[in-house]
């Protein structure tokens, strides 16, 4: 059941007595992995967003000193996707389903006694409503500190792997996903049907980018007529696995920081 976690680390296999006797409760790190079911073009399984977030928290749980207490709540596999729903597949909660989920699974381990709490965020249309769920907690519960974090915002070296077009229009299921996918779940991979697809780009000189500080709303549909958004064809497992290590790597040091915080 644990999948990529660590076992020691995978909170659900934890005694209600295990927890009722953690000492330091406080400062202990519970991390909600919380992804998607969405299309991610013809070559690539609606799971990766979720399968990507806990192959990188699992990687750096087994990177993390032990000295360290930090837990992986179960996965969350479903999340805000109606920019895919277009596409058949995708499965979707809504902004008000997923918010009122994340707040409820944050006061359950309030009432056990935990402080500290991170929603690890894999998928790029629900960020918002991690800030929303973090600030609402902690302005109900002053001394929990809920931590709303993207899982690619981590110090990290993808770019320098990607062509600059790649990293600037390659948003979903292109070189950097497919690889990653390439190196956690090759067999699920069907690089013979991968195609390459960018969105039209901004004219010169526009201040609006489909992601950005001035970005636009859209659907897939609106970008892509395969679903992939980006280059997939030019991806690799060397490059999954160098992409996995160096996210993870960012990971184990932003948990030790969770870990030292003080407000």
């Amino acid at each position: 059941m644990h999948g990529f976690i660590p076992p020691s680390r995978f909170f659900p296999y934890l005694t209600w007595t295990d927890v009722q006797a953690m000492p330091n409760k406080e400062n202990v790190v519970l991390i909600q992995p919380v992804g998607a079911i969405e299309q991610h073009g013809p070559h690539l399984p609606l799971i990766v967003d979720a399968a990507i977030g806990v192959a990188v928290l699992g990687k750096a749980l087994e990177k993390l000193d032990t000295n360290i207490p930090a837990y992986a709540l179960p996965n969350l596999y479903y999340g805000k996707s109606n920019e895919h729903w277009h596409f058949p597949g995708t499965i979707t909660l809504s902004a008000e389903t997923l918010l009122k989920t994340l707040t409820e699974v944050g006061e359950s381990v309030y009432r056990a006694g935990f402080r500290k709490l991170v929603l690890m965020n894999s998928h790029g249309g629900q960020p918002q409503v991690m800030d929303i769920v973090a600030r609402d907690l902690h302005v109900k519960y002053s001394d929990f500190f809920v931590f709303p974090l993207f899982t690619w915002r981590v110090p990290h070296m993808t770019g320098d792997l990607l062509t600059p077009k790649e990293r600037k229009l390659g948003i979903h299921a292109g070189d950097a996903e497919t690889s990653i996918m390439l190196a956690i779940l090759p067999e699920q991979v069907k690089m013979d049907a991968a195609v390459v697809e960018y969105p039209p780009e901004q004219p010169e000189g526009s201040l609006l980018s489909i992601e950005g500080k001035l970005s636009f709303a859209w659907t897939t549909r609106d970008l892509s007529k395969s679903g992939t958004i980006g280059d997939p064809t030019v991806a690799t497992k060397d490059k999954g696995d160098r992409i996995l290590e160096s996210v993870s790597d960012g990971w184990v040091q932003v948990i030790q920081d969770i870990f030292a915080f003080k407000q």
